[in-house]
C-alpha cells in the first residue's frame, strides 16, 4: 500500500523558494499578475509587472510571457507561486543557454544572436525560430565537414596506397639488381603504407617480400630468411582468400612450399618437407593440369623435389618413386617448353633416379639419370643460364661418380672431377656460398676415391683440404645435415690417409670426425646416412684396432658395423648391406 502524498495548501502571504528564485509573493497575487498579463495589464497591476520584472532581472516582454504561460497552463492555485518560479528558473536556463551558444558557422551564429534577443524579449516562438534556422545551419555545415573530412581521408588513402606502390616500384628495381635483403625490406616498408580497404595489395606485398627474403635465404645460406618468409606467407595468406583469388592463392602456396622445401633441406628432421609436399598439393587443387598445364607442371617439379628429399632421408624408397612420378608427369606437359622448365625437372629426374641407382645392385637407374642430365645440359646454355648449368654438372658429375665407384677403372671419376671443376668455375663463394660448399664436397669425394685407388696420397691431401673449406660455409648452425655429410665425408679421406701412414694421428681425427658427424646424423631422421657413418666409423676403429695391442677399438668397429646393418638391410640396399657384411666379418676375425 502506498503512502498518501503531502498537499501545502497554506496560502498565508509568504515567502516561497523553488530553484533558487524567490518571488515573495502569494498564490492570489500571482494569479491575479497572470490574469492581468494575459489582458494586457494597467496601473497599477502593471506596476507590479515591472517591479517583479527588475527584480529578476528579466524585461518585461519577458516577464509577461512567464505570466501567460502560468495563466494559460491549467494550474491549482495552491500551485501557481511554485509553477511561476518553476518557468522564472527554467527561462533563466534557457536564456543563459541561447547566450553560450557560440557557433563557428556565421549563419547559426547570427541565429543565435537572434534567438538570444528575442528570448530576452519574450517573444518565445521568434526564439525557437532562430533556434532552429541555427541548428539547421550547424548541421548542414557539420554535414559538409564529414563529407569534406570523407573526401579527405580518401584522398590520404589513395596518396598512402600511391606512396606504397612507389616504394613497391623501388623494391622491384632492388630485385633487378639481386639486391634480395633491400628489396624485402623496401616491399614491407611498401605494404606498411597500404590503407587499411587495401586488403588485396597488401597481400600481394607481403607475398613479394617472403620471395625476396626466400631468394636471399636460398642463396646466401640465411636460415633466418627464410624462417622470415615461411612467417610472411602465412600473413599474405590471410589477405590473399582463396575462395577470391585462388590463382593468386596458389602461387603463393607454390612459393610457400619452395620455402619450406629449401629450409627442410638444411635441416635433419622430415617436419618441414612435410609442410612443403602438403603446400604442393595445396597449390595443386587450384593449378589443375586441365586449366594451367605449365603451372601444373611446375608444381608437379617441385612436389617432386620435396618428395625426393623426405626420400633421401628414409629407407624405403617409396617417396622417390613417387618423385619419379612427379618428374614424369610434369614433364609430359612441357614437351621442351618453355625450355628452362622443362630443363630443371630433366634434371631433378635424374636426381630422383640417382637416389634410387644409389641403392640398387645394378647401374640402370644411374645410367638413366646420367642421361637425364645430359639431355639437361643440351637444353641448358652456360652463358645465359650459369647457375643451372653449374648445378647440372655437379649433379652429373655425381652420378658418374657413384658409377665409377662401381667400376675397376678412373674414366668415369675422372669425368666426375672435370664436371665439379667446370661447375665451381660458375659456383664462386660470393655468388653462392652454400652451393660452392655442396660442389667442393663433391669434388673432394670423388678426389677421395681417386686416391685411394692411387699409390699415392697427393689426392686423399687435396681432398681433405677441399672439405675443411667446405666446412668453412657448411656450418653445424647454419645446415646442419650438410656439415654432418662434410664431416663424414673428411673422416672418410683422413681414415684413407691413416691407412697409408704408419702412426693413429689422422685415424684418430678420422674417429673424431665421424663422431661429430653423428651427433646431427640422427638414426630415426636419417636412417641411411647415420647407416652409413656408422659404418665408416667402424672401418676407423677397426683399422685403429688392428694397430693397437688390445681389442677395444675392434669391439667398437663390430658394434658400429652391426648398428650400420640394422638399417642397411638386403632387400633395401643390397651392395651397402653386402660391403657392410663383409666389414663385419673381416672386424670378427681374431
Amino acid at each position: 500500500m502506498s503512502s498518501a502524498g503531502v498537499v501545502l495548501t497554506d496560502i498565508r502571504a509568504q515567502t516561497i523558494a523553488l530553484s533558487g528564485i524567490t518571488l515573495g509573493l502569494t498564490a492570489p497575487e500571482v494569479q491575479e499578475l497572470t490574469e492581468a498579463a494575459a489582458a494586457g495589464a494597467v496601473s497599477p497591476l502593471a506596476d507590479k509587472i515591472v517591479n517583479l520584472s527588475v527584480k529578476l532581472g528579466v524585461t518585461q516582454g519577458a516577464m509577461r510571457t512567464m505570466l501567460a504561460t502560468v495563466g494559460q497552463a491549467d494550474v491549482p492555485d495552491e500551485r501557481l507561486v511554485d509553477k511561476l518560479a518553476e518557468v522564472v528558473a527554467q527561462y533563466g536556463k534557457a536564456a543563459d543557454a541561447i547566450v553560450a551558444l557560440r557557433p563557428d558557422n556565421p549563419v547559426a551564429h547570427e541565429h543565435a544572436v537572434r534567438a538570444s534577443e528575442a528570448a530576452a524579449s519574450g517573444d518565445r516562438c521568434e526564439a525557437r525560430h532562430h533556434l532552429q534556422a541555427a541548428r539547421a545551419a550547424a548541421q548542414a555545415a557539420a554535414e559538409r565537414a564529414l563529407r569534406l573530412a570523407h573526401e579527405a581521408e580518401e584522398a590520404a588513402a589513395r596518396q598512402m596506397m600511391q606512396a606504397g606502390q612507389a616504394v613497391a616500384a623501388e623494391a622491384e628495381l632492388a630485385l633487378s639488381s639481386l639486391h634480395y635483403a633491400e628489396a624485402a625490406h623496401l616491399f614491407g616498408e611498401a605494404a606498411s603504407l597500404m590503407p587499411c580497404g587495401e586488403t588485396h595489395e597488401k597481400g600481394v606485398l607481403l607475398w613479394r617480400q617472403a620471395d625476396a627474403l626466400q631468394r636471399w635465404g636460398e642463396e646466401r645460406g640465411d636460415n633466418t630468411a627464410l624462417r622470415e618468409a615461411i612467417a610472411l606467407y602465412g600473413l599474405a595468406f590471410d589477405h590473399l582468400p582463396r575462395e577470391l583469388v585462388p590463382f593468386e592463392w596458389a602461387q603463393a602456396q607454390n612459393d610457400f612450399g619452395a620455402a619450406l622445401s629449401a629450409l627442410g633441406e638444411r635441416e635433419s628432421g622430415t617436419e618441414r618437407l612435410n609442410e612443403a609436399a602438403a603446400a604442393f598439393r595445396a597449390a595443386l587443387q587450384e593449378r589443375t593440369r586441365e586449366q594451367t598445364p605449365l603451372d601444373w607442371a611446375m608444381t608437379q617439379n617441385n612436389l617432386g623435389v620435396a618428395l625426393w628429399r623426405l626420400g633421401e632421408r628414409e629407407s624405403e624408397t617409396a617417396h622417390i618413386e613417387e618423385a619419379v612420378t612427379a618428374f614424369r608427369a610434369a614433364l609430359e606437359e612441357t614437351k621442351g617448353e618453355p625450355p628452362r622448365l622443362w630443363a630443371m625437372t630433366q634434371m631433378n629426374l635424374g636426381n630422383a633416379l640417382a637416389a634410387l641407382g644409389q641403392r640398387e645392385s645394378g647401374t640402370a637407374r644411374l645410367e638413366q639419370a646420367a642421361a637425364a642430365y645430359q639431355g639437361t645440359l643440351a637444353a641448358t646454355s652456360r652463358e645465359h643460364s650459369p647457375r643451372e648449368w653449374a648445378l647440372a654438372e655437379t649433379n652429373l658429375g655425381c652420378v658418374l661418380a657413384r658409377l665409377g665407384e662401381r667400376e675397376c677403372g678412373t674414366a668415369r671419376l675422372e669425368e666426375a672431377e672435370a664436371a665439379f671443376r667446370a661447375a665451381l668455375e660458375e659456383r664462386t663463394t660470393e655468388r653462392g656460398p652454400l652451393q660452392w660448399a655442396a660442389t667442393l664436397t663433391n669434388l673432394g669425394t670423388v678426389l677421395r676415391t681417386l686416391g685411394e685407388r692411387e699409390d699415392g696420397t697427393a689426392r686423399l691431401e687435396e681432398a681433405a683440404a677441399a672439405f675443411r673449406a667446405a666446412l668453412e660455409q657448411r656450418t653445424r648452425a647454419c645446415v646442419p645435415l650438410q656439415w654432418a655429410a662434410t664431416q663424414m665425408n673428411l673422416g672418410a679421406a683422413l681414415s684413407a690417409l691413416g691407412e697409408r701412414e704408419g702412426g693413429t694421428a689422422r685415424l684418430e681425427e678420422a674417429v673424431a670426425a665421424y663422431r661429430a658427424a653423428l651427433e646431427e646424423t640422427p638414426r630415426e631422421r636419417v636412417p641411411l646416412q647415420w647407416a652409413l657413418t656408422q659404418m665408416n666409423l667402424g672401418t676407423a676403429l677397426e683399422t685403429l684396432g688392428e694397430r693397437e695391442r688390445g681389442t677395444t677399438r675392434l669391439a667398437e668397429a663390430v658394434t658400429a658395423y652391426r648398428a650400420a646393418l640394422a638399417e642397411r638391410r638386403p632387400e633395401q640396399v643390397p651392395l651397402d648391406w653386402a660391403m657392410t657384411q663383409m666389414n663385419l666379418g673381416s672386424g670378427l676375425i681374431p
